[in-house]
């Protein structure tokens, strides 16, 4: 385990998946026997300690989101999507317009939004991006008025898999809203929202939550995650249910009454609240972090990028920035430019950075042939540097072969 890389030795610079330090103190109650032997399907009044857990973690996330119910049953960021899809199918069902099935994807979003919105039975219809990154307005307005009679939802990513802000996320929503549709917003990129905005705040009816990115579950080797869904009041009583347990919104009661009776969707996962054992972990950062440390983390995420998008843009061309010039939590590096001149690619580029020991960033994602880096807010300024240094010495050296 030591020979390996790990965050502890280097800051691992994968964009799009907030490869964050994972504190001792947040991981040691993992292996406590009284939660690490616990059975899924205890009797609830055998496990009060997981139940004040799963409640206030629950609470915690309203807050964070804004939304009024929580499941935390989703086992990866992915499980959360297909809930989060098939909640809104509920939603529409019980309001006799199963007939909406229609799913507006932007071109920009994450390759698991269209493969979930397939799993969850709605045809996809992809909308346009335009040259500087962003969701084209006026494609998404009318893919959204001609398909009015079957829109389901449109699946949005905040801040864009772009690494960029969608400044107009607000009049998106809206769009989506006037003609009959939810909007399911990805989760993925909440590293550059907590404390500053919210999905409920920007317009979003529906978001599953990364633990493993934004709330410091290790993900490193494929796992384990946790892919919760926040939902606004009106899709509460869809959250999943279970066979075995008897459950409600995400632990506890949501208060407040609906319109519409509960019909919850069935189980999405074998468990209750999917892997338990490691909510522990959130639990455990949310509350030694505080809202102010919450907020500060997202800052510093901002900060870190840019400071590493200041650095390199001279060095290297950055796809895709706001309107200030600025980019979000990540950035794309676009080293497409290179392969003419002198046969490099991102793949080369990537394997010379391993030479001064970093891990390679994330590689043709979302621009095929591109590097994405995100650095979090867990580095300090003197590892930004030995990554950008390390960067620029490698732009020398193609300058060499040039």
């Amino acid at each position: 385990e030591a020979k390996d890389l790990s965050l502890c030795h280097s800051m691992i610079s994968l964009g799009s998946c907030t490869m964050k330090l994972n504190a001792t103190a947040e991981m040691i109650p993992v292996s406590m026997p009284g939660f690490s032997l616990l059975h899924p399907f205890v009797p609830r009044d055998q496990a009060q300690g997981y139940t004040q857990i799963i409640d206030e973690l629950s609470d915690y996330l309203k807050q964070i989101t804004g939304f009024a119910g929580i499941s935390l049953q989703p086992n990866s960021g992915a499980q959360g999507e297909y809930a989060g899809l098939m909640v809104i199918r509920e939603y529409f069902k019980a309001r006799g317009e199963s007939h909406r099935n229609v799913a507006l994807i932007p071109s920009s979003a994450h390759g698991t939004n269209p493969a979930s919105a397939a799993m969850a039975g709605m045809q996809v219809v992809v909308t346009k991006t335009d040259a500087k990154g962003y969701i084209d307005i006026d494609d998404l307005r009318a893919k959204a008025e001609e398909h009015k009679a079957n829109l389901a939802c449109l699946m949005v990513t905040y801040p864009s898999t772009y690494g960029i802000f969608e400044e107009r996320i607000a009049e998106v929503c809206e769009i989506i809203h006037a003609n009959g549709g939810q909007v399911y917003m990805d989760g993925a990129n909440m590293n550059a929202q907590v404390g500053l905005t919210s999905p409920a705040n920007i317009g979003a009816d529906v978001c599953h939550l990364n633990l493993h990115k934004t709330f410091a579950i290790p993900h490193g080797g494929g796992g384990p995650g946790m892919g919760p869904i926040g939902v606004a009041r009106h899709l509460v009583p869809f959250l999943p249910g279970h066979v075995v347990v008897e459950m409600d919104a995400g632990g506890k009661s949501v208060g407040g009454s609906t319109a519409l009776t509960s019909r919850r969707i069935s189980a999405i996962s074998a468990a209750p609240w999917g892997s338990a054992s490691i909510l522990l972990i959130s639990y455990a950062y949310i509350r030694m972090m505080g809202a102010e440390g919450l907020e500060k983390a997202t800052k510093f995420a901002i900060l870190n990028a840019n400071y590493i998008k200041a650095r390199l843009e001279r060095h290297y061309q950055v796809l895709f920035t706001g309107s200030k010039g600025r980019c979000a939590h990540e950035m794309i590096l676009d080293t497409r430019i290179f392969k003419a001149n002198t046969g490099i690619e991102a793949e080369d580029i990537a394997k010379r950075l391993m030479d001064y020991n970093f891990h390679a960033p994330t590689m043709s994602f979302p621009v095929a042939g591109t590097i994405m880096v995100e650095p979090t807010e867990s580095e300090p300024k003197a590892e930004l540097d030995r990554f950008c240094d390390a960067m620029i010495a490698i732009r020398k050296e193609i300058a060499a072969i040039e």
